[in-house]
């Protein structure tokens, strides 16, 4: 059995604020030895967890505003772009055509644009891009305002159809899976056609857990176990590939 203590595991995506003690889970992560890399929904919340992150080797945090939050925070696109320079990652940022958020769609694509062109700009970023029922628009924004060699994207919890990940990773995309995916046929699919050095694993904590504990903020394991199932891979080698990917991404 794999020791939790000895694997270096990977969470590219989570949300370390939203559990009932924030700086309690960013411990665990360090303790654990977990690649974390906790996303923010609005950029007032960004400096709390860069604090947090910046006394720790395994956690980073992520300076974003969530697309599903844009109808309402806006205005603090200006906050955004204030703290762009005091990191490397950016997230959640993108795009929400779902139901709820479809009426502020287009002020999330103005957002968008905006947030994209600043980090060409500004280069060398890591953007963890959410693009929920609007695959092809992200795609075409990312294409358009984000050159490859001014940035790199990780695609989180992706829903588009095998043509756009076929795309996406042809621009050059990553693509951070979660347990909840691989519970889906279609996910299933489209993840075993990804090419396998552009998958990371992530958690999507606490949307993902049913139970709102610190305990289950570190629990990257389904994930990678599902992954190396699909993969034909044992836990060693799927562990070896993904800190491999990692590493790529961040080089």
């Amino acid at each position: 059995m794999t020791d939790r203590r000895t694997t270096r595991l990977i969470d590219f995506h989570c949300h370390l604020d939203l559990y009932p003690d924030h700086a309690a889970a960013v411990a665990q992560r360090e303790r654990e030895r977990v690649f974390t890399l906790t996303v923010t929904t609005t950029p007032k919340a960004f400096p709390r967890n860069k604090e947090l992150a910046d006394r720790t080797k395994y956690v980073r945090a992520a300076l974003g505003l969530h697309p599903q939050l844009v109808a309402d925070r806006a205005e603090e696109l200006s906050v955004w772009k204030e703290y762009l320079p005091t990191t490397r990652y950016v997230g959640e940022v993108g795009l929400d055509a779902g139901r709820r958020f479809y009426g502020s769609f287009d002020r999330q694509k103005a957002v968008f644009a905006e947030i994209l062109s600043a980090c060409a700009t500004a280069g060398d970023k890591i953007l963890s891009v959410h693009s929920v029922r609007c695959a092809k628009v992200v795609l075409d924004m990312i294409e358009a305002r984000l050159p490859i060699g001014t940035g790199r994207v990780v695609l989180h919890w992706f829903t588009g159809s095998a043509a756009e990940a076929r795309r996406a990773a042809e621009m050059g995309c990553y693509f951070s899976i979660n347990a909840a995916m691989m519970a889906n046929d279609r996910s299933v699919k489209i993840v075993g056609s990804l090419p396998k050095d552009r998958i990371l694993t992530e958690t999507d904590g606490p949307f993902t857990h049913q139970e709102l504990t610190d305990r289950a903020s570190a629990d990257v394991m389904p994930a990678r176990d599902s992954l190396a199932n699909l993969f034909g891979m044992e836990r060693e080698g799927m562990d070896s590939l993904l800190i491999d990917n990692l590493k790529a991404l961040l080089s």
